[in-house]
């Protein structure tokens, strides 16, 4: 088990450098911008912020879960697709791999896209709800 968490681990910092590493940057970016819209329309409909929401309501995580895979999958989707290009280009075009980690490609997906987007998006929804406050 330790040697899968050290390779798992190793593959994933190997993933900052070479090609395609902008992504690394622009998935967080684009995850933090639907993080920011969702948290406005959280404020402008007065809800719970997102997180807190999840967690709390028992009966209703199915629809919270939607909610937030309507504004984050496409990014998650093109996150996973990336990374299997990524994971082709290095095991077949620069050989430093002999193997194929799908796993691996689901893991980067979810840090890059969706980890930012439940991170910030309670946040970025108290931050609005502070200045509007201050407005009325």
């Amino acid at each position: 088990m330790a040697d899968l968490i050290t390779r798992i681990w190793n593959n994933l910092v190997a993933r900052t450098e070479g090609p395609m590493h902008l992504r690394f940057l622009l998935q967080p970016l684009m995850s933090l911008i639907f993080a920011i819209r969702a948290g406005f329309r959280d404020a402008k409909n007065q809800q719970v912020p997102y997180l807190w929401r999840l967690m709390a309501t028992k009966g209703q995580r199915k629809e919270i879960v939607r909610e937030a895979w309507k504004d984050v999958g496409k990014i998650f989707i093109i996150g996973t697709i990336l990374d299997i290009i990524y994971q082709l280009i290095v095991i077949y075009g620069l050989k430093k791999q002999n193997r194929f980690y799908p796993l691996e490609s689901i893991l980067v997906a979810f840090g890059l896209a969706l980890l930012p987007y439940i991170i910030f998006r309670g946040p970025a929804d108290r931050i609005i709800r502070m200045f509007t406050r201050k407005k009325n």
